[in-house]
């Protein structure tokens, strides 16, 4: 029988990333997040660059957007269409200053860019903020691919960090903070039924 979780990480992990208005960068995991959302700005797949996070614990992984900011623009991103999302200070806040910026700029599709394993715990908090606000916004998965589970990044090892990450999904999930596995499965099958139109 397969859980609601196993059904919530294959969603994730398999998403039908199309064009979006712009690449939400999350903080943190130091510089390994920064190149997906270049890439996906080089192909066309997104037109602009939201960096959203105010953290600043090196030890924790959280860089400086100013730290970061120079990788961006050298890998081809002008500056004009780089954004600093500087007010979060948490997942959450991340999702409700994001959400609350694509509606007041007119943005009906963000792809979500962390590290692998961050994106569950992202994705879901993202998701709980888009269908409380009714906001009609279209979420992907654009999680970082090709990261070292078993390597010590200076922050731990990711393999370890999932097992954080587990833990903070039913926490924030018993506090409502997060979309459940039959929303998920409800907002992904609208999604993929905008492909055909």
């Amino acid at each position: 029988m397969i859980t609601d979780r196993e059904k919530i990480m294959a969603i994730v992990d398999n998403d039908c990333l199309t064009k979006s208005d712009a690449a939400i960068l999350l903080e943190g995991d130091g510089f390994f997040r920064f190149q997906k959302a270049v890439e996906l700005y080089q192909k066309g797949i997104v037109s602009k660059i939201v960096f959203s996070g105010n953290i600043i614990d090196k030890d924790y992984g959280s860089f400086p957007f100013e730290e970061v900011k120079p990788f961006i623009l050298k890998g081809g991103v002008p500056e004009e269409d780089l954004i600093h999302e500087d007010v979060s200070l948490h997942t959450r806040q991340q999702a409700i200053e994001v959400v609350k910026m694509a509606m007041n700029n007119g943005w009906k599709k963000l792809a979500l860019v962390a590290s692998h394993e961050h994106q569950y715990r992202a994705y879901l908090t993202f998701l709980r903020q888009v269908l409380d606000t009714k906001s009609g916004i279209i979420l992907y998965n654009a999680p970082v691919r090709n990261l070292n589970w078993f390597i010590d990044s200076g922050w731990g090892m990711r393999f370890d960090r999932l097992s954080a990450e587990i833990e903070r999904i039913e926490k924030y999930s018993a506090m409502g903070h997060l979309a459940n596995a039959d929303e998920v499965i409800e907002y992904q099958k609208w999604k993929e039924s905008l492909l055909d139109k």
